[in-house]
């Protein structure tokens, strides 16, 4: 996982690096309740997902192989990743001790799967030094630290509409998204609306 090589120029903030794709490739394998499936159920569906993702299936240097604890802690990581994400967009449900549990989890993470400095003539990455799940892990990790040295490490966002929480890039010029997709921004409108529409046919009479 590469950083910029020194002299490079620097990114505009609406570029979607190679560590932005791998930190969402990652989280967007949650079920959300509108048609997408948990990818990381058990041992058996995080390997499958493993080999369609070129960049972690070559990790195995054939077919991966995972157990349900490997799920199990890809869902942890993940998930830590996501609370992060919403707070990114402002979620409130996520702010507080949610988010702390979150970030201790991330702290966690980082001593189990820690990360080699490699310098070469054309630049500096962080890499995994482990193997297999571990590295699969560490090399999430490594983008999430390549990303977020580039100062727009809050540009990823996990949108608000739940279920949805899907990750997502913003791409607004002043880093304001809130919403996956324009249809999940109106979806929260609407609720808000009759939400407000309730209240007021509850409210007493004037006298």
């Amino acid at each position: 996982m590469s950083s910029a090589a020194a002299g490079s120029p620097k990114l505009s903030p609406r570029t979607v690096t190679p560590a932005v794709e791998t930190v969402l490739a990652f989280v967007n394998t949650r079920a959300d309740g509108t048609g997408r499936r948990e990818l990381f159920g058990d041992g058996d569906s995080f390997a499958a997902w493993l080999a369609e993702y070129d960049e972690f299936g070559e990790e195995f240097g054939g077919e991966p192989v995972a157990t349900d604890a490997d799920a199990a802690a890809a869902r942890e990581l993940r998930d830590a990743l996501v609370t992060v994400l919403l707070a990114h967009a402002g979620d409130e449900e996520s702010l507080g001790e949610p988010l702390r549990r979150a970030e201790r989890h991330l702290r966690r993470a980082g001593s189990l799967y820690p990360l080699a400095t490699v310098v070469t003539a054309d630049g500096v990455e962080l890499a995994s030094p482990q193997t297999g799940v571990e590295r699969v892990f560490g090399t999430v990790l490594a983008a999430v630290t390549t990303f977020a040295q580039s100062g727009d490490w809050g540009r990823i966002k996990a949108c608000r509409n739940p279920p949805c929480h899907f990750g997502f890039f913003d791409r607004t010029r002043n880093g304001g998204g809130l919403y996956c997709t324009p249809g999940c921004g109106s979806q929260v409108s609407m609720r808000n609306y009759r939400e407000r529409q309730r209240r007021g046919s509850q409210a007493p009479p004037q006298a």
